[in-house]
């Protein structure tokens, strides 16, 4: 009877076939459902595997009713992948030895300082390039995004008025500003700017000859994808959006590059720094570096559609995110501008590199698209990634619905200002940030964040003394701005908060403190004061 069972099993298992490895054969038809269910006019897909590039494809059109089409040429902002260049950039100068990960940034870049003293003195570079340096989420951001006029300096010399969300070290939270600074790093010991370090020492010898830093330079009749938005709330229609001016903080996000350069990038990569059999980018100890969790991350649940993707351990490296799927260890990155968003996604033990770069700015595509990839080679079981992300969207779309619904309950709407309106018109200062100006216009104020020219909101009273700022940027998420009142009954302080949790949190304008300025606005740096 034992026999007869084990014969039985041996030839059920032989009956069941293998699961495939290797490129989807549907995946053609898998990207154009993507776009459709997310609704992206264009994605460029490339798949590196044992160092040949086995697919390299554009879909759809680079701009909304312009016939142009996506291919492997056009290029994309690749946002926040940019980073990786960065590290890898100062891991060729420690490779030098003319610099070390454990440098204390003041060394390099004695402006620099962060409100926390100790934090001032012993941050280092490694430290810039893994998010742990005590500052919040997103903290700073709004220095440079939306498109403001700060420069590089000026980013460095505001670190010190950004107050820390938590002790220095103690906790993981994603900071674009620490490699702004990183970035300056670089520059001051090449003595050069980043821009030129990246170029002269990452895209020349990888031959990456389209591949170019911020939008400047690039004309209209260039093969650029446009971004594309909905609005914040990503239900709006769809329509192209000028692209992010993004050269001051270029370290962290500032590359514009398409799948026929990134394929090079993947490449030496996954070849632990070789450019071929005689010639190296960076040493394999600073690709292990890079590579290394620095930070661990907490593992949470993700949403219940998306319950495969959760890892055994997540972290951040140098410049890359790290992970695990389905027993192997993936090293990723994603980069988000307004209106485009992209995915560099590479497993070392597969020699395996998925690059996916869209023109829109919901992430459930680039996701869908590349767990697709992922699971053809790995032999997962088949799930239907654009379903859950589908799904996943709209369970968070709900839930943010459910917060604005308790929101407005809880609205005192019998209540009115505690002031005039004209009393709350004015210029206001937070330290970091810099100057603010609210107004009254005809019969409602209007506020105007200084630095940011397109953060233009109109203030509409929501209770007490808060009102809601709805910006006429559509793209630019709307904030309850509080005014608080001292003993006298006048404006002590102005503080905003995002209405939804659906804002972006590059939009940290929870971090601002405005007060009433009581002057001029302070010089720049080397600026002087006209008499």
């Amino acid at each position: 009877m034992t026999r007869l069972l084990v014969a039985l099993l041996l030839c059920c298992l032989q009956s069941v076939p293998a699961l495939a490895q290797g490129l989807p054969p549907d995946l053609d038809a898998w990207v154009a459902r993507a776009m459709k269910t997310f609704d992206v006019p264009g994605v460029a897909v490339a798949v590196v595997k044992d160092g040949a590039v086995v697919h390299s494809r554009g879909y759809g059109v680079g701009r909304l009713g312009d016939p142009a089409t996506v291919d492997a040429r056009t290029l994309f902002g690749i946002a926040s992948n940019t980073k990786a260049f960065t590290a890898a950039a100062l891991g060729m100068l420690v490779d030098e030895r003319k610099l070390a990960w454990d440098d204390p940034v003041i060394d390099h870049v004695p402006a620099f300082h962060m409100a926390d003293p100790y934090a001032s003195r012993e941050i280092t570079v490694r430290d810039t390039l893994s998010h742990r340096s005590g500052l919040g989420l997103g903290a700073g951001d709004l220095l440079f995004w939306p498109d403001t006029d700060v420069s590089r300096d000026e980013v460095v010399a505001a670190t010190r008025f950004i107050r820390p969300a938590s002790s220095f070290r103690s906790r993981y939270a994603y900071n674009n500003l620490m490699f702004v600074v990183a970035g300056q790093v670089l520059a001051a010991v090449a003595g050069k700017p980043w821009d030129e370090v990246i170029r002269e020492r990452i895209f020349v010898p990888l031959k990456m000859g389209s591949t170019r830093i911020s939008s400047v330079g690039l004309g209209p009749g260039d093969n650029v994808a446009s971004p594309h938005s909905r609005g914040w709330r990503l239900r709006g229609t769809l329509r192209p959006i000028p692209p992010t001016r993004d050269d001051t903080w270029a370290a962290a996000a500032g590359i514009k590059s398409n799948l026929e350069d990134l394929v090079k990038w993947v490449g030496v990569q996954l070849g632990r720094g070789k450019i071929d059999g005689t010639h190296r980018l960076f040493s394999e100890a600073v690709s292990g570096e890079m590579w290394q969790v620095q930070t661990p991350n907490r593992v949470s649940d993700p949403p219940a559609s998306l319950a495969r993707t959760k890892p055994n351990f997540a972290g951040y490296g140098l410049g890359w995110g790290l992970r695990d799927y389905q027993g192997r260890k993936i090293v990723s990155h994603s980069g988000g501008l307004t209106g485009m968003v992209t995915l560099v996604l590479l497993v070392p033990s597969e020699q395996l590199g998925i690059v996916v770069l869209t023109n829109q700015e919901e992430g459930g595509a680039f996701n869908a698209i590349a767990y697709h990839v992922l699971d053809a080679y790995l032999g997962a079981p088949h799930t239907d990634w654009i379903a859950a992300y589908r799904q996943a969207r709209d369970d968070e779309f709900r839930k943010a619905d459910e917060e604005e619904r308790k929101q407005a309950e809880a609205r005192h709407r019998d209540s009115t200002p505690s002031l005039p309106l004209a009393s709350y018109a004015g210029e206001y200062r937070d330290g970091w940030y810099g100057g603010a100006v609210v107004a009254l216009e005809g019969a409602h104020l209007v506020l105007r964040l200084g630095r940011t020219p397109a953060a233009v909101a109109d203030l509409e009273h929501w209770h007490h003394d808060t009102f809601r700022a709805v910006f006429r940027d559509t793209t630019i998420p709307d904030a309850f701005v509080t005014f608080a009142l001292d003993f006298e009954g006048k404006i002590a302080t102005v503080t905003m908060k995002a209405t939804s949790e659906l804002a972006d949190f590059s939009f940290d304008y929870h971090d601002l403190l405005f007060q009433p300025a009581p002057g001029p606005e302070p010089l720049r740096p080397g600026a002087v004061r006209a008499p």
